[in-house]
């Protein structure tokens, strides 16, 4: 086995997987499902997602990580099980299609920085000028690979947790910052009481399944990234404080960016919060707005940590998401780590040319298809987070608990967890754990799938 490594110790793993957690999903597209949402009743089910169902599959995540000490596709082959490798392979490629399209954003974000660093304030109303400028928002995109494969390429411990170490208190800082900022505005209120007082009249099964998609991308599961970091804990670790660690970090810095937007996007609309859920690219069309009223020096200096902010958010998930495919060819292809993590990346990249491409650059891409009963087309770069957050996360959720109750079985996922854990056996969160394994989680989020399938891409609601 090639160049496999570990964190030094609990706190690298807990950053590295809150950092994984905690990105663009967090700050960039959870404010704009919130607006799409109806505000706080996508909240209200966003935190029952990630409390009640995602928090039991990403301990069992980081447990068969840690029992086997490889990548998805190969944990699942050394606990006797080689069929259920197939789940492992559609974690990676799940976490391979999101940083496709994932890289194409953090690109935008790190350009977006450089322009508001020179005081191009206008950006935000040019923004889809901005992304058909295929070249420069392709050299941004380039640049935003090569500082996550450089990262990865350095390692474990010497890559990916020293960057965590240093991206995550910084990131933490920065969005403080930016709230208590945002706090100080005119019609600040408003945009609260659009966040955080609900109103469930608007809650639809698609907005419930956008949340469950949201909660599941946020948190970094269905896609590999939790098993093969769970691969690198040593066996004295307790998993099941470190999940609870990560859960709440995730969730607290979304909500933290949610206190952050929606003041900034009532003061730029005087109170009326129109805008508020026109989509992926709200960040990058109303900030830049708040930003320049604060004039030259001070908005260059707020708008630019902003977006710098947004980089380092990406960074912690980027690394994470190009170490899950990284992890799976040095273990099962014997290739050394830094051969694979350059050509892993540049892959991706490729890959990712679609996506690119698909926000009016090019017509084929930017109405790549239609789906049952859609008024529209959907952009590529849209359809492949559908495919992969609303559909392939939730579904391998789903599976992943029915092998760990059904197959690999609870006792023995308990044993695991219990090595760090001396006080789990016979306690509630056993339990709980138990129950949401072998029940809850795959009748929930089995449900949620098809619905979510059939409405998003059939145009059935069965409700």
């Amino acid at each position: 086995m090639a160049g496999r490594g570990s964190f030094s110790n609990k706190l690298g793993f807990i950053l590295a997987a809150a950092g994984s957690a905690v990105g663009l999903g967090n700050i960039w597209s959870f404010p704009f499902e919130v607006g799409a949402g109806g505000g706080a009743a996508f909240l209200v089910m966003y935190l029952l997602f990630c409390f009640i169902l995602c928090f039991p599959v990403m301990i069992t995540e980081i447990a068969i990580g840690r029992k086997t000490q490889l990548n998805p596709a190969g944990a699942y082959r050394a606990l006797g099980f080689k069929k259920w490798s197939i789940l492992g392979l559609q974690g990676i490629f799940s976490g391979f299609v999101i940083l496709s399209f994932y890289n194409v954003v953090a690109g935008w974000a790190f350009g977006y920085f450089i322009e508001l660093l020179t005081g191009h304030f206008e950006i935000g109303k040019q923004f889809g000028e901005f992304t058909k400028d295929v070249i420069k928002v392709g050299t941004y995109a380039l640049v935003f690979m090569f500082a996550t494969a450089f990262i990865v390429s350095k390692g474990v411990a010497g890559g990916i947790e020293k960057a965590s170490k240093i991206l995550m208190p910084t990131l933490i800082i920065m969005i403080l910052g930016l709230v208590i900022y945002s706090l100080t505005l005119d019609n600040a209120m408003v945009g609260l009481s659009f966040y955080l007082v609900p109103d469930f009249s608007k809650l639809t099964l698609g907005v419930m399944g956008n949340a469950m998609g949201q909660a599941f991308f946020s948190l970094s599961l269905g896609m590999g990234a939790l098993i093969t970091y769970g691969s690198y804990v040593g066996k004295g670790d307790n998993i099941v404080s470190s999940a609870a660690f990560i859960t709440l970090a995730d969730v607290g810095m979304a909500f933290i960016a949610g206190l952050m937007m929606f003041p900034m996007v009532a003061y730029l609309t005087d109170g009326t919060m129109e805008g508020a859920g026109q989509g992926a690219g709200l960040i990058f069309t109303v900030l830049p707005g708040a930003f320049e009223s604060l004039g030259p020096t001070l908005g260059v200096i707020i708008g630019s940590s902003f977006f710098l902010l947004l980089s380092f958010a990406a960074l912690t998930s980027t690394v994470s998401l190009l170490e899950v495919p990284v992890a799976y060819v040095v273990d099962e292809k014997g290739v050394r780590r830094n051969r694979a993590v350059w050509l892993i990346a540049g892959l991706i990249f490729l890959i990712g040319i679609p996506s690119l491409l698909s926000n009016g650059y090019s017509e084929f891409f930017s109405s790549f298809i239609t789906y049952v009963g859609a008024d529209k087309a959907t952009s590529f770069m849209d359809f492949a987070q559908n495919v992969a957050n609303d559909t392939l996360l939730p579904l391998g959720g789903c599976l992943i608990s029915i092998f760990a109750a059904y197959v690999w079985k609870t006792r023995n996922l308990s044993e695991e967890i219990a090595q760090g854990y001396p006080g789990y056996t016979g306690s509630f969160v056993e339990k709980y754990l138990n129950f949401a394994v072998t029940i809850l989680c795959p009748v929930v989020l089995g449900t949620m799938f098809i619905l979510t399938f059939l409405e998003t891409f059939l145009g059935i609601s069965l409700f």
